[in-house]
């Protein structure tokens, strides 16, 4: 229940995670949402994408073209694992 006690270097509060959503979050306050489903994948997968982007230190246009590139190519998409 509070693994911060047992194990060194773990924080005791989710800041670091909310600081990660933040960017996501003011995204759909400016642009008030969604107007559907689809709508709502293509951006979670987007945001999700270039936020893993930028804490790997990557360039988020430059994955994107090329996941683009790759996919129309029929040839293996970049990963980001």
């Amino acid at each position: 229940l509070f693994p911060f006690i047992f194990h060194e270097g773990v924080e005791p509060t989710n800041n670091l995670a909310e600081r990660g959503i933040r960017p996501a979050v003011q995204w759909r306050k400016i642009c008030f949402g969604n107007r559907s489903d689809n709508g709502a994948v293509l951006t979670s997968r987007l945001l999700t994408a270039t936020r893993t982007c930028w804490l790997q230190r990557r360039n988020p246009l430059e994955f994107l073209v090329d996941a683009i590139t790759a996919f129309r190519s029929s040839i293996p998409t970049p990963s980001l694992l």
